[in-house]
């Protein structure tokens, strides 16, 4: 059986198929395509070989050594505390302590202090300026030391318990430890510091406190004798008691005679002379009884005319302020003997639960984390020239 080639004929094609043809035919390279391609070049292949090319050649390999800790307070109970509460007189160290010491892990203070003890700067300048990323200058500023400082630390720092983590990056893992210990050292030291201040304010306040109350408890002394020495009354209340005992003997005295009146009346009459004594005797007792209830209203001396009902207002108002004195005073002692016990021992306190380690592998940098994130960015950094250069275009 005899089978034929199928011959190509040009008519028998469909016109999808022409245009097809006639724009593939026509589809050539243009000027912006080369634009775009030669964008992408430059963005991203070009940053991201440069990239490589540095942290393959000139960036030195860091070690990371890790440490962790976090501020304690003492949580013993003094027997003070136990039996009087007075830790709120006192005051306790707040959780802002914690705030304080990450705040100083990154401040020049410590920068300064470690670079005196480790000599920061000799040991970061020694690839400069084969390295100039993770490198400094020799005639470095503190302030440029610093900003080095926390590019080559992380800090992390948990507010709700406390805890503070420190990684350090250094040339070789011995230096990255010893920078780790001289951290956890100088944070030791500045809560040794916040002790120390801590411990002078308590008792400073309590003997400024005590001295306070011991003037009080002295005027309100003074103010009562004064009282005293003016009335000459030394308790108003034991006075007028005393008078009024004169007043309930003179009544059981009047009582009697007005008793033995009665009966003298009986057995005789008016004229006799015994009954006439004994009228002299009940009026004169009479007159005793009303001037005792009158000197009620007065105290009856010349110094002063104030009536009892003051005398006994301002006496009272007078021992209350003493005994309050007293009560503040004894406060006030309690508290600077406690204030002192407190002083001896130590209140806040660095936990290192993570000793600052040593590293057995470079870990940094990072060399194709940064790699790829060069290319990210490069990249959609193209991406975004491309949309807003054919944007503008098709509005132009």
């Amino acid at each position: 059986m005899n089978t034929q080639a199928p011959t190509h004929n040009p008519a028998a094609q469909t016109p999808v198929q022409t245009l097809a043809q006639k724009m593939a035919k026509h589809a050539v390279l243009r000027s912006r395509h080369k634009g775009l391609i030669i964008s992408l070049l430059l963005m991203v292949a070009l940053p991201v070989l440069l990239t490589s090319l540095y942290l393959v050649v000139l960036a030195k390999p860091q070690y990371a050594s890790e440490t962790g800790f976090v501020v304690r307070q003492d949580e013993s109970v003094s027997a003070g505390q136990m039996l009087g509460g007075l830790s709120q007189v006192l005051g306790t160290p707040s959780a802002s302590n914690s705030d304080l010491l990450f705040e100083f892990i990154q401040s020049q203070e410590i920068v300064r202090r470690i670079d005196a003890e480790l000599d920061l700067v000799g040991h970061y300048t020694q690839f400069w300026p084969l390295d100039p990323v993770y490198s400094i200058p020799p005639d470095v500023t503190i302030e440029k030391l610093s900003r080095f400082w926390r590019q080559m630390t992380r800090i992390t720092y948990d507010k709700s318990s406390g805890v503070i983590m420190v990684e350090v990056r250094a040339r070789d893992a011995d230096m990255a430890q010893r920078i780790a210990r001289e951290i956890v050292a100088q944070s030791e030291a500045m809560i040794n510091t916040l002790n120390a201040q801590a411990r002078r304010d308590s008792i400073a306040n309590a003997e400024a406190d005590l001295e306070q109350a011991l003037t009080d408890l002295r005027s309100a002394r003074e103010a009562l004798v004064a009282f005293q020495a003016r009335t000459q009354i030394l308790d108003p209340q034991a006075d007028i008691q005393g008078r009024m005992g004169v007043v309930a003997n003179l009544q059981q005295q009047l009582a009697q005679a007005m008793v033995d009146l009665d009966l003298l009346l009986q057995a005789t009459d008016a004229s006799d002379p015994r009954v006439r004594q004994l009228d002299r005797r009940i009026r004169a007792i009479e007159e005793r009884i009303a001037g005792e209830r009158a000197s009620y209203s007065s105290n009856g001396t010349a110094q002063d005319d104030d009536s009892y009902p003051s005398l006994l207002a301002t006496y009272e108002g007078l021992r209350v302020d003493v005994q309050f004195a007293e009560e503040i005073y004894h406060v006030s002692l309690t508290a600077l003997n406690q204030a002192r016990a407190a002083a001896e021992r130590q209140q806040l306190y660095l936990a290192t639960f993570i000793a600052p380690t040593a590293a057995e592998t470079d870990e940094y940098p990072r060399k194709l984390l940064l790699v790829a994130l060069t290319a990210f960015f490069g990249l959609l950094a193209w991406s975004v020239g491309a949309l807003v250069y054919y944007s503008l275009r098709d509005r132009g």
